[in-house]
């Protein structure tokens, strides 16, 4: 049955995404793949949720590595029905579950990797998680750091602390952030994992079997957050430690978190390009047109449940306006 429905959609959608300058691209946003699903993080996908889209996705779209589709996109010679698909951060899962499912699948996937965690390293959002996953049952009162208390009562509740105190201290400067961090770590009273995030040789692998790899900055800082030559220092190493790891200079970038205008600003863009990058994807929610400015192409995320309303909502996307740049 899945057969003749992707037959009908891929119909369908040839008459949206039917290829030359008149194309659009639309390009899928994915961060993990859980091998089954995590109480902790409700809306991360997991390997059967995503194998049914990635299925979908080859019988329905032309699905281009990232680089080439955006020199495509330019010229105007999209072929129909292309997309692209990216994750972002560089979760070791990217390399246990999403690398296989691409591969049985036959397609190709860019990966922006924020350098500075890969070998062990693990982000503040991950630390939050894993520290509340662990913390006693009992209050957490966070009311000094401005967040509120909260109560560990069952898995649900921690999901929903660890939700707010995400978006709590994500626009704190780097080094208050680090400084939380550290703090709610310590309360655990046993190590945290330290094993989230891909190592230099899984990145290498991923490049081998045809993978893109591209920038994320080292330590996935809000760039709006920090001074411009900070900022401009983590788009270079972070460019040189992935030239590093897999031979060759990315030419494809992510802003961090990635919101235009509040997590980056045309400065930023500029910077860029100035790095060597031939182009870049934020998170503003849309499809980019040849028209739409290659160093800020917005990107959307999976999240249908059911893997052929993912295309249906794909369609129902190109047909609106333009999204707001910087």
């Amino acid at each position: 049955m899945i057969g003749f429905r992707a037959w009908v959609l891929r119909a369908l959608a040839s008459g949206v995404f039917g290829g030359g300058a008149a194309s659009r691209l639309p390009i899928l946003m994915y961060h993990r793949v859980m091998e089954r699903p995590d109480p902790m993080m409700p809306d991360m996908p997991d390997v059967t949720f995503v194998d049914d889209q990635f299925e979908i996705m080859r019988r329905v779209f032309t699905v281009l590595p990232l680089e080439e589709a955006v020199e495509l996109l330019a010229a105007g010679r999209l072929p129909p029905r292309a997309a692209c698909i990216t994750f972002d951060d560089g979760y070791r899962d990217n390399y246990d579950v999403a690398l296989p499912l691409l591969k049985r699948h036959g397609l190709s996937a860019t990966f922006f990797v924020a350098s500075g965690f890969v070998d062990g390293g693990r982000m503040f959002n991950d630390t939050v998680i894993e520290a509340v996953r662990r913390l006693p049952s009992a209050a957490l009162d966070l009311t000094g750091w401005g967040i509120g208390q909260f109560a560990l009562s069952d898995l649900a509740s921690r999901a929903r602390a660890a939700d707010r105190i995400v978006a709590g201290i994500k626009y704190f400067k780097p080094e208050l952030r680090d400084r939380f961090c550290d703090e709610l770590a310590a309360k655990v009273g046993e190590p945290l994992p330290d094993d989230l995030m891909m190592s230099s040789e899984q990145v290498r692998d991923m490049a081998a079997e045809g993978m893109s790899i591209g920038g994320h900055t080292v330590t996935h800082p809000i760039l709006t957050e920090i001074e411009l030559p900070a900022a401009r220092d983590e788009l270079l190493r972070d460019r040189e430690a992935l030239s590093a790891m897999v031979g060759k200079a990315p030419t494809c970038f992510a802003y961090p978190n990635g919101k235009p205008g509040s997590d980056y600003v045309r400065d930023h863009v500029d910077l860029v390009m100035q790095c060597g990058y031939r182009s870049a994807v934020c998170t503003a929610w849309g499809i980019p047109s040849q028209s739409t400015d290659r160093y800020q192409l917005p990107r959307f995320g999976p999240f249908d449940r059911v893997p052929e309303m993912l295309v249906a909502r794909t369609m129902r996307m190109a047909m609106r306006p333009t999204v707001k740049l910087v």
